[in-house]
């Protein structure tokens, strides 16, 4: 698909999705076009932490080479190999400060990708407090003499300019193949104002299907599917409808936005102006985790699950042939679920009952007579879990999340919904093996609706204030919590 235009008409894959102009009527539900598998578009975003990398390791020769260069120069090309390491020693002890200062205040970010001017500031930012801290250092330890002044002005200069050129060539270059915009925005138009914003997909919200039933989680399956690999969404609604668009977008993961000219009736975190089509939209979702914390998670993820797999293998061996050897039966229980973006998948259990229940609307009791004794005794230790590693290699779970609920999951007599609106912003992340919740006590049969809102208010409590350290923390309490009194 051509990048560089992306408005209504570039709309169209293989998937059988088709776009005409924006506001035409809506069309039967037989005529909807079948929703695209794999996104309206290519994801940009691993092609953007490609950029960032190839960018970070452009400067890093680039800062070596001007630093060799410089010695070179001051020194001679007949000088002895010693010298030579000497002009290089401040580059070396330049370089780990600096790629900390510039990783900390952005300068590998989507500025590189289309403004190079701010870029460029942010990495000489970086580099001059870099060197301030390198100077103050080697103050402290008295080995200034150490240094050749010469090399060390000339070597930074030297490396800056090469990185702003760096910065520009790179911009263009982006632009030529990616055209002026770095990201994937897409703009539903649900019956609110209509305009183009240039280099974003356009489509309409009747013609396709979509809507915010979110006592639907198909319809929520199907949006998601359009949504998938956009970087930003707008939606532009009718009034009365904002507030409804507001509850789907925030439990997408994603930034969105509702064009209006309010804001307290949807409780926006922001106002974005787009200047260039004469409109402003509110801002009402960024998304759980940034780019870097997602790449950090997921890597935790995988390390962890792996290896736990590896050791846990034997154990998980024995229990699949005690379950075929009990009666025959299938070894592993597969339920349909929703995960990050209110999107389906598969989640995996070890099998521990007589029947299934495809959409979990009985849950497990004390002393449910589907639950087979060896099921008994893997559900009470949380053996049953741990095919979920497997979900978690995928890439449909997450170690530590928010738990994946059965569809038909009920609260006393209501679907967990339908108790508090905030419950599909548990999907800003991708659903865990193990979660706040579950180590807090919050598991089990939820007989009442407090149980439910005593597991939504820790998930949304885990959401605010993600960190590494605190999955750690959550992974060690949890093995205090494997044997529980209402795990059955």
């Amino acid at each position: 698909m051509d990048l560089l235009y992306r408005d209504a008409q570039a709309i169209s894959t293989e998937e059988g999705v088709q776009t005409s102009p924006v506001g035409n009527d809506a069309v039967n539900v037989c005529d909807l076009p079948k929703a695209p598998v794999n996104g309206l578009a290519v994801s940009l975003e691993r092609k953007r932490l490609q950029f960032y990398t190839v960018l970070l390791l452009a400067d890093v020769a680039l800062l070596l080479g001007a630093f060799l260069l410089a010695s070179v120069i001051y020194h001679g090309l007949t000088l002895q190999n010693v010298g030579i390491k000497t002009g290089l020693l401040p580059a070396y002890l330049l370089l780990p400060i600096y790629l900390t200062v510039a990783l900390y205040n952005g300068t590998y970010s989507r500025d590189g990708l289309s403004r190079p001017t701010r870029a460029s500031l942010r990495m000489y930012a970086a580099m001059i407090l870099s060197a301030a801290i390198l100077n103050v250092i080697a103050f402290l330890a008295k080995s200034n003499a150490e240094f050749s002044r010469v090399i060390f002005v000339t070597g930074t200069l030297s490396a800056a300019i090469a990185m702003t050129l760096l910065r520009l060539a790179f911009s263009r270059w982006m632009v030529r193949h990616w055209g002026p915009n770095p990201i994937n925005q897409l703009v539903i138009h649900a019956g609110g104002p209509k305009f183009t914003l240039p280099y974003a997909y356009h489509i309409d919200a009747d013609e396709h299907g979509l809507s915010t039933d979110m006592d639907n989680p198909a319809q929520l399956d199907r949006l998601a599917k359009y949504l998938c690999n956009m970087d930003e969404i707008i939606v532009s609604c009718a009034d009365e409808h904002r507030l409804a668009w507001a509850h789907v977008m925030k439990s997408t993961g994603r930034h969105a936005e509702i064009i209006s000219e309010f804001t307290r009736e949807i409780g926006a975190l922001g106002v974005v102006h787009h200047p260039t089509v004469n409109v402003s939209s509110l801002l009402v979702s960024t998304g759980a985790l940034r780019l870097r914390d997602r790449a950090l998670k997921r890597i935790f993820d995988v390390s962890i699950a792996s290896a736990a797999l590896i050791v846990l293998s034997p154990l998980m061996l024995a229990v699949a042939l005690a379950i075929k050897l009990q009666d025959n039966g299938p070894v592993f229980f597969k339920q349909r679920r929703m995960g990050r973006g209110n999107q389906f998948f598969n989640i995996y259990k070890f099998r521990s009952m007589k029947g299934g229940d495809a959409d979990g609307t009985r849950s497990a009791s004390k002393d449910d007579v589907r639950v087979t004794p060896l099921g008994r005794l893997i559900r009470k230790t949380s053996i049953d879990e741990l095919p979920q590693l497997l979900n978690v290699i995928k890439g449909d779970m997450s170690l530590v999340g928010p738990r994946p609920h059965a569809l038909g999951s009920r609260a006393g007599d209501k679907l967990f919904w339908n108790i508090d609106r905030k419950y599909w912003q548990r999907h800003n992340l991708r659903p865990g093996i193990t979660g706040l919740a579950q180590v807090r006590g919050f598991r089990g049969a939820t007989d009442h609706e407090k149980d439910l809102s005593n597991r939504l208010a820790a998930d949304l409590e885990y959401l605010e204030g993600w960190s590494l350290w605190h999955d750690i923390r959550i992974l060690f309490a949890t093995v205090t919590v494997l044997i529980h009194h209402r795990a059955f």
